[in-house]
């Protein structure tokens, strides 16, 4: 099984823990994770802006850093969501045009090999216990592109509640959205600031020292928000909670 790590570019950039627990969690069960160096952004800023045409070259760079691989694994919901969505349409849109199918014949080849996370786990790999340590309580919001186009269900709550020492508390309205949404909360700062306030009250409510998602660029949101408050509570990527363990415990 040759796998293929997708870091992103908001984990690259901002959020490198993430890309290393997800090796770290993955080496642990086995698997012998690959680093493409020719991989970049996939391309969902400049398409959830209107700029298909400038999101072309990305669906084909993209491909080919991954070409080869039998799973290409991502700790990001959004950025699965962008391969399994919308690059069918973007090369269906340039067929539709008469300018060929090398973007069509791009996805098409990549599409099926990209997994998010939790989904590689529990559908691949077949494991919710990953012999995580994590002595703590942690809340979990379900992320929009998770939660709706991927359909995670309850992968990533089976995960953590099979992780030794987590107490898993329910969050109130999780199903709704934190007002991130990359462009989104630039657009409409004020309705954004606005969801996410009501999610963090809601956080807060729990009582729980982490409010965990599946995707960073949520978690940034959210996460800027505690702090402008000087909340105590924490914002972690589940990645990093599958990665703790009692001998390698996170800080």
């Amino acid at each position: 099984m040759r796998v293929a790590l997708f870091a992103t570019c908001v984990n690259d950039a901002l959020h490198p823990s993430t890309a290393i627990a997800t090796v770290k969690v993955l080496e642990r069960l086995g698997v012998e994770v690959d680093f493409p160096a020719a991989q970049t952004c996939c391309g969902q800023p400049q398409y959830n802006t209107g700029y298909r045409r400038a999101t072309e070259p990305l669906v084909r760079r993209t491909a080919r850093a991954f070409a080869g691989y039998d799973h290409v694994v991502t700790p990001s919901g959004s950025c699965v969501a962008m391969v399994r969505d919308n690059y069918p349409r973007i090369g269906a849109g340039a067929l539709a045009e008469g300018r060929g199918r090398d973007l069509s014949d791009a996805a098409a080849s990549l599409v099926p090999h990209v997994y998010e996370l939790t989904e590689f786990l529990v559908d691949v790999l077949g494991v919710t216990d990953v012999g995580a340590y994590f002595p703590h309580t942690v809340t979990y919001h379900p992320t929009c592109h998770g939660l709706r186009n991927l359909g995670l269900g309850d992968r990533p709550r089976r995960l953590l509640e099979a992780v030794e020492g987590l107490e898993l508390v329910e969050l109130p309205g999780a199903e709704e959205c934190c007002g991130f949404g990359g462009t989104f909360a630039v657009k409409n700062a004020d309705v954004s600031a606005a969801m996410g306030a009501d999610k963090i009250r809601n956080a807060a409510s729990t009582g729980a020292d982490v409010l965990c998602a599946a995707d960073n660029s949520c978690l940034m949101h959210l996460g800027g928000m505690l702090r402008r408050q000087d909340a105590p509570q924490r914002t972690l990527h589940l990645a990093e909670i599958l990665a703790s363990t009692e001998e390698e415990p996170m800080p």
